[in-house]
């Protein structure tokens, strides 16, 4: 699947820059492309929607995290097989905004389901939502960038 086929936007993220109460950050995923290819992608050997705890989120940079030009890619891969569910273009200070968001909410939560939700959608459609506590950033040359990322404790990579 083509990356320009997929928009992406943030909310609940302003009052983590602002000193207001925590809200829960969610990213919305809308897919403008042929439905049945997202829908095959998410779908799980039995044909349900893959579970959140079988898909992972990383961010890739494209160039220097402290450049606020740079962009990235954020990827949707299945956990289980590596394959990718869905890969998009994005703005690296917009993503990594959302990551410190989702980090500080999660100091202020008792959810341990997820500190942020992905929606997605299929051309403004609701299609799945997931509750995620793990969000990885690699730099441009493929290294994990452990500060920078969402790494719930007790997990090790």
């Amino acid at each position: 699947m083509r990356r320009d086929y997929f928009e992406l936007d943030v909310r609940d993220v302003d009052w983590y820059e602002e000193d207001e109460p925590p809200r829960q950050p969610t990213v919305s995923i809308d897919f403008y492309g042929p439905p049945e290819d997202l829908r095959e992608r998410f779908s799980a050997p039995g044909g349900d929607v893959l579970a959140a705890e079988d898909l992972d989120v990383a961010l890739r940079l494209q160039g220097p995290i402290n450049d606020p030009e740079t962009r990235g890619v954020v990827s949707v891969t299945d956990r289980l097989t590596g394959d990718y569910v869905l890969e998009l273009n994005a703005d690296a200070v917009d993503v990594l905004t959302f990551i410190g968001a989702a980090r500080e909410y999660g100091r202020h939560s008792d959810d341990e389901d997820g500190h942020y939700r992905v929606d997605v959608a299929i051309e403004g459609e609701h299609f799945a939502t997931f509750e995620k506590s793990m969000f990885l950033v690699y730099d441009a040359d493929g290294g994990l960038l452990r500060g920078r990322s969402l790494i719930p404790s007790g997990v090790e990579l």
